[in-house]
């Protein structure tokens, strides 16, 4: 059943155990083993490095007339959720993920989240498997492919958030963890994002990183309506 999604990648692995760690959900891991760091967690924290860099140096050579914050928000649409869990629907990504009993009956296999950390999980067993090249076929083939140059699918909300609060000079921008819940394979995280100190907006999600974006877009819709 591996070797479907192989053909599905278009890559062929030497060491085959990358990609079924990559396939690893750390629901699966925890009740098998008791051991997170057997999940894909690892795999995916490096995936994101490696997708958000190759795709950055791709709009940063074909859109020489963009400016910083434009590339910006481009890449974050490439690299979203949504995105990445509507490629993993292409490639039935989801038929191939190994859940805890829990994760399995709650639709853990459709999840956007889930779905969108093991495309990154799975770009990073491409890379360590066969280098940077191997990582690039892969995000060449379903990632490159749509270029949003136009207009964007998704919104990075704190890029947003830094342009309009740098209208203003001496404007000071920080993000704090304040809470986090659920069990290992679900949680979720609050932050709050304070300007010059002072709290501006609150939002959770299921990692830190979509935690700010929803803190971001909240302090938008408060200090900015009209931008949203």
């Amino acid at each position: 059943m591996i070797k479907d999604l192989e053909e599905a990648i278009g890559y062929h692995f030497h060491n085959i155990s990358l990609l079924q760690n990559a396939l690893t959900h750390s629901s699966y891991a925890n009740e098998r083993w008791h051991n997170s760091l057997l999940s894909n967690e690892r795999l995916e924290f490096l995936g994101d490095s490696i997708l958000g860099m190759l795709v950055a140096e791709y709009l940063f050579r074909s859109f020489p007339d963009r400016p910083e914050g434009e590339l910006t928000r481009m890449r974050a649409d490439m690299v979203c959720e949504k995105t990445l869990a509507s490629i993993a629907n292409q490639i039935h990504l989801g038929d191939h993920l190994l859940l805890g009993h829990g994760e399995e009956q709650g639709g853990g296999r459709s999840r956007n989240s889930i779905l969108a950390d093991a495309m990154e999980s799975v770009i990073a067993a491409c890379f360590l498997d066969g280098g940077m090249e191997a990582a690039l076929r892969f995000i060449r083939r379903f990632i490159l492919v749509e270029v949003p140059v136009t207009k964007l699918h998704n919104a990075d909300y704190k890029t947003q958030l830094q342009e309009l609060v740098q209208q203003k000079r001496n404007q000071l921008l920080t993000y704090a963890l304040t809470g986090e819940s659920g069990p290992d394979h679900d949680k979720q995280f609050e932050v709050e994002v304070t300007l010059n100190g002072s709290p501006v907006g609150k939002g959770c999600g299921s990692s830190k990183k979509r935690a700010e974006q929803d803190a971001a877009r909240d302090a938008i819709s408060r200090l900015f309506p009209g931008e949203l």
